[in-house]
């Protein structure tokens, strides 16, 4: 009598021998990249108490309401397997001690779990890349950050991806837009369908993030939020575009992109690739200023890495532009090879701040114009 095979839980899967080299390579390009930039690894747990993702993520998200892994433990207390990596790394900053006036620049890998359905490019397994900057104000941060994916995809040989742009400016700004937009809704509620009418009353904006064919068109009507923004907000905005544009970096201005979390405020991006059917990004990230409770500046970026697969064991030249001297946190090996006649070094936020400074005076009238 034959043994039964036990299947994986589904949407689960196995890492194989023969797999594992592009993994390896994957995270060999992921700790030399992020160690050049100066981040240092941080390993949170896997499972956390659940309000800190609810309260985090927001109430009237996908990721709450429909995709976690929840559960009450036998002491009584309800914990989930972490969705997402941000809400842990920030709870970890807090609780022990790490704020106190200081700036981090963080990053992890591991397993996250969803439960949504299984297609290609989404499991209810994944492993995903994080990357957090805490306590850094200026748009020179969102620049090393974005700058920091666009090497990521040189290095692994990654094409057909783009770059999506946009600013959701501060709680107020958005408080103001939420009524003119609840507003539009409410006046064509007839044409919203289910999900859409959930989130009418809790978070509106959340419906422009809908993926729905037949909303499509009401959401290309709907007000634009780029046009709500505060002065500060804009200013910001219009500092990063400048910049990416310095650095060669290409993107598209998306004034629809609200991403799927809550705790997002001012810049928000996204990678997407037309290799993956409708799971298009592999990449996204943007600003939670209002996330921790001492409302540090912090820009979170994240990237799963299932569907971000080497297509070979592969190095890439490092981005063109270089500074003179080995910056502080960079390994003088990984210094050598990055500046030989092949390759040269990222920008890190300082050099991209010097670069703005020196540009501001001269450039800033064609910037607004």
């Amino acid at each position: 009598m034959s043994t039964p095979t036990i299947a994986p839980v589904k949407g689960m899967n196995d890492l194989l021998p023969a797999e594992a080299p592009r993994w390896q390579f994957l995270e060999r390009v992921t700790r030399e990249l992020l160690h050049a930039y100066g981040y240092d690894e941080m390993r949170v747990p896997v499972v956390e108490h659940t309000d800190l993702f609810k309260r985090a993520i927001g109430e009237y998200t996908d990721v709450v309401e429909k995709e976690m892994y929840s559960f009450t433990d036998k002491g009584g207390e309800a914990l989930t397997l972490r969705p997402e990596a941000t809400a842990g790394m920030v709870r970890a900053v807090i609780s022990n001690g790490m704020l106190r006036g200081a700036r981090h620049k963080l990053w992890c890998v591991g397993p996250m779990f969803r439960h949504e359905k299984p297609q290609k490019g989404r499991f209810r397994q994944f492993h995903q890349i994080d990357v957090e900057a805490i306590g850094f104000a200026g748009p020179d941060i969102d620049a090393e950050l974005i700058a920091l994916t666009a090497a990521f995809w040189r290095r692994l040989g990654i094409g057909r991806v783009t770059l999506h742009l946009n600013s959701l400016g501060t709680a107020e700004a958005r408080r103001a837009y939420r009524e003119h937009l609840t507003a539009y809704l409410r006046a064509r509620r007839g044409d919203l369908d289910e999900d859409s009418l959930r989130r009418l009353e809790g978070n509106p904006l959340r419906i422009l993030d809908s993926k729905n064919p037949a909303m499509q068109a009401l959401i290309a009507g709907a007000p634009s939020l780029p046009e709500h923004l505060d002065a500060e907000s804009r200013a910001h905005f219009v500092e990063l575009q400048a910049m990416l544009q310095a650095l060669g970096i290409s993107f598209e201005l998306n004034p629809r992109l609200v991403r799927g979390l809550d705790y997002y405020s001012r810049t928000v991006f996204e990678w997407t690739t037309d290799a993956l059917g409708a799971q298009d990004a592999v990449c996204s990230g943007g600003r939670y200023d209002g996330l921790v409770t001492h409302r540090l500046p912090s820009l979170p970026m994240s990237s799963s890495s299932r569907r971000v697969r080497p297509p070979r064991a592969r190095c890439c030249p490092w981005p063109r532009r270089c500074v003179a001297r080995c910056p502080v946190g960079v390994s003088k090996p990984i210094w050598a090879a990055a500046t030989s006649r092949r390759s040269s070094v990222v920008p890190t936020a300082a050099v991209l701040r010097s670069r703005w400074c020196s540009a501001r005076t001269s450039s800033r009238a064609v910037w607004r114009s």
